[in-house]
């Protein structure tokens, strides 16, 4: 039986995630999430949803996206929320989301990858790194097997405390997100490649006079800044000083293709 897995990745930890359960899968295929996609999932038996955790909840890209779908009756739906350690409410906040469609989230599954979040500090140690790695590694597996068996569980969740704090935080940022754009700058390493725009999922970036140009529509994803090769993106006072992080086994040609 076909699944379709739909993915948003901003420094490839999401692909990553989509391609191992897309490896363990049979008959399994990889479509990046955006809007052209959503009739086009009508064809699967099973369709997953795999994606970065933003400000502690679901990213609007795949809000919108969920608002959109249009799948045939009795379609298994799953996803996989990547996140740096705080998964909050997320998972739960799909389920719903999809419940308002007439849709049922069957599983939802936590994956821990590190944080990509560079404006509260740079990469990890590789070890740490790795370490995590290899959990996702297992936890996916597991993850495949839940979803080839077609099996229904309760979606996985953060402690209390996460779900009430950090889905508040969310709530009061979800409108907020477009405009912190404004904290990006360019020092003078940039070489106009325009790496930045092409790699920006939201299209919320054009080179004017061969330098980066934020546009207000923002996801913080912070591809742009973890995809220039010449680290000349920053964010903030701090950034020039933070190692970049995106993950070692996905490329540049990935992220574009």
């Amino acid at each position: 039986m076909k699944t379709v897995l739909f993915y948003y990745s901003g420094t490839g930890n999401s692909l990553w995630s989509a391609r191992l359960l897309a490896e363990k899968l049979d008959n399994a295929e990889l479509r990046r999430l955006k809007g052209a996609d959503v009739l086009a999932a009508g064809d699967a038996e099973a369709v997953g949803f795999v994606f970065p955790v933003h400000m502690w909840g679901v990213p609007r890209p795949v809000v919108e996206f969920i608002a959109k779908l249009a799948l045939r009756p009795g379609t298994y739906l799953f996803a996989v929320a990547v996140n740096a350690g705080q998964v909050s409410r997320t998972l739960v906040q799909l389920r719903e989301l999809l419940s308002r469609r007439g849709l049922a989230l069957a599983a939802g599954f936590d994956i821990v990858l590190p944080s990509n979040y560079i404006p509260w500090g740079g990469a990890a140690p590789i070890e740490r790194q790795n370490a995590r790695f290899a959990a996702a590694r297992l936890r996916l597996e597991q993850a495949a097997a839940c979803i080839a068996g077609r099996e229904t569980r309760a979606v996985e969740r953060g402690p209390l405390w996460q779900r009430i704090i950090f889905t508040a935080i969310y709530r009061m940022s979800f409108n907020q997100v477009h405009k912190m754009d404004k904290d990006f700058w360019c020092d003078d390493r940039c070489n106009s490649c325009g790496i930045c725009a092409q790699v920006c999922p939201a299209g919320n970036i054009e080179l004017k006079n061969g330098r980066p140009d934020w546009l207000q529509r923002c996801e913080q994803c912070l591809a742009c800044i973890q995809w220039c090769p010449q680290a000349s993106i920053q964010f903030g006072k701090k950034t020039p000083g933070y190692e970049r992080y995106h993950h070692p086994e996905i490329s540049l040609p990935d992220m574009l293709h």
